[in-house]
Order: structure tokens, then C-alpha cells, then sequence
């Protein structure tokens, strides 16, 4: 693109990628009723980032996402182990999990940048995003691993529908639906752990949720409700990151979180099926059609009197 240096259109393109895949899982963890488990993972990421930097001495990026997809993972398993030992629901399972892994990993954010060289390391750009730090190795990482949760996704299409709706049904097929579990849980992990460094910790879930949501006001079709996701986290991905290339030292996350509550505002008052403009015209020709009807109706009535 005219104005962007080399590395920043492939930060562009990573960030459109991550939008793309983060789209699709968020339309995914939206119909498992879980899109707040996105946050927890998010925030729970934190402490393996902190810690895979605190056991290399330096910043790299693989052991880093590594320690972060172990940390989140260690989070949903401790999710699932006090929802089912105990009478605390999901969601404050998540909350306890979110916050206490949140304040770990600010903790060992505070003791790790005491180190030699850590200052300098850019750790603190996990917390919010900051594409622009990206060097092409880490641009070229990210796309990978964005586009292996695409794959997972759309080549499984049909069997996550069986998932998500009808599971009874994908067991009688003989579908393991532990399985199927654990590689939504797998993929939601990686696509997570990948968007950190770009979008942060704090914001990465929304752009998880937002375009999945804002999908739903345009469509009842399980199919567009993902195309649709994925086009407005990809949109959201790009509009984020280009707006955040002309200023010097801005976050990419919050111009990323900007952009994709823009376009839910558009879907919140324009969407096609749950949209408050369109349901306010619809209620407003209802309500004109049985005027017309009682109009109707009562002329009849006084023409036979």
C-alpha cells in the first residue's frame, strides 16, 4: 500500500489473517454459549508470555507463544475443574480464572522487567498491542498459525455445525465430541495466543466476540453468520492496524477494538434482522397495514349499518 514500508504491509496482511480467524472462532464460542471464555484465556495468556520471556533471558517469540498457549490452557482446565467440583457457575469460574491470572501475570511482568534487557524487550506491548513491533519473523509465525484455525475451521464446517447444535445427533453419528471439544478449545487457544502480541491481552477477546455478534444482526444462517464474522474481524484487523502505522508508538489494539465497534454500531442500527432501524420501519408498517385494516373493516361495518 502508498505510505507503508515493506514490513508494515505484512504486518497488514498478518492482522487481517488474525481478524479473519479470530471472526470464525468468535462465531463459534458465540453458538457454545462461551464468549466470555475467550477473555479468560486471554488474560490468563499473560503469565506464560511473562514466563517463556523470564526463561529464554530474551525476546522469542515462539517459546514465548508457547508459554502463553500453556498458560491458557492451564486456565480452561482449571475452569472445567471448578465448574464441575463445585457449585460455582462457569461464568465466575471465569472471572475468578481471568482476574487471578491477570494479577500472576502483571505480577511477573513487574519482577521480569527488572532483568537486564527486559525494559527494551517490548513485553509491555502484549498488554495492549503493538503491530507496529513486529519484525517479519514474528508477521510470518502469526499468519501461519492464523491460517491453521482457518483451516481447522473451514474444513470441519459441517461437523461444527453438528457441534454446536446437535450434539446428541454427532454422537449417535459416532462423532467424539470430546474430541471435537478439544480441538474448538485448541484452536480457540492458538488463535489467542497468536493475536496477543498485535492486539494484547486485555482487547484480544473482543475482537473475538464483536464481529460474531455484530454478524447476528445481518443473518439467522449459521454459514453467512461466519462469513460475515470473519469479513468484519478481518476488516476490523486491517482498519486497526493501518490507523495505527501513522502514529508513532500507538497501540494497535484499542484502533483494532475502535474499528470493530464501529462496524457493530452500523449492524446494531442497520442489520437486516435485528437491526433498530429496520425493526422500528417493520413495526412502523405493521402498525400502518392495521390501521389501513381497521379502517377497512370499520367502513364495511357503517356501509352495512
Amino acid at each position: 500500500m502508498i505510505g507503508l514500508s515493506h514490513n508494515a504491509q505484512w504486518v497488514l496482511l498478518s492482522t487481517l489473517i488474525l481478524g479473519t480467524a479470530a471472526g470464525i472462532m468468535g462465531c463459534l464460542a458465540y453458538w457454545k454459549r462461551q464468549s466470555l471464555m475467550s477473555d479468560a484465556l486471554s488474560h490468563a495468556a499473560l503469565p506464560g508470555v511473562v514466563g517463556g520471556f523470564a526463561l529464554m533471558g530474551f525476546k522469542n517469540l515462539p517459546v514465548m507463544i508457547a508459554g502463553a498457549a500453556v498458560s491458557a490452557l492451564i486456565g480452561a482446565l482449571l475452569i472445567h475443574w471448578i465448574r464441575s467440583s463445585s457449585r460455582v457457575k462457569e461464568d465466575a469460574a471465569m472471572g475468578i480464572i481471568l482476574s487471578v491470572f491477570f494479577g500472576l501475570g502483571i505480577m511477573m511482568l513487574t519482577f521480569v522487567n527488572r532483568m537486564a534487557g527486559a525494559s527494551q524487550s517490548g513485553l509491555d506491548s502484549f498488554i495492549f498491542g503493538q503491530a507496529a513491533s513486529m519484525v517479519r519473523k514474528d508477521v510470518l509465525m502469526m499468519i501461519v498459525l492464523a491460517s491453521i484455525v482457518l483451516l481447522v475451521a473451514g474444513i470441519a464446517f459441517k461437523e461444527w455445525k453438528l457441534f454446536l447444535f446437535d450434539p446428541a445427533f454427532a454422537k449417535g453419528l459416532g462423532m467424539s465430541t470430546r474430541w471435537m471439544g478439544a480441538i474448538y478449545m485448541g484452536a480457540l487457544v492458538l488463535v489467542i495466543v497468536v493475536g496477543i502480541q498485535a492486539v494484547g491481552v486485555i482487547l484480544m477477546a473482543a475482537l473475538l466476540i464483536i464481529p460474531a455478534v455484530s454478524a447476528r444482526y445481518w443473518t439467522q444462517s449459521f454459514k453467512w453468520m461466519v462469513v460475515l464474522s470473519a469479513l468484519f474481524g478481518g476488516g476490523a484487523g486491517m482498519i486497526g492496524t493501518l490507523i495505527s502505522t501513522y502514529g508513532k508508538g500507538w497501540p494497535t489494539g484499542p484502533f483494532i477494538v475502535i474499528a470493530a465497534a464501529c462496524l457493530f454500531v452500523v449492524s446494531l442500527a442497520f442489520g437486516a434482522r435485528k437491526g433498530l432501524v429496520v425493526l422500528a420501519v417493520q413495526q412502523y408498517a405493521q402498525r400502518k397495514k392495521l390501521r389501513r385494516t381497521t379502517f377497512v373493516q370499520q367502513s364495511a361495518l357503517e356501509r352495512g349499518s
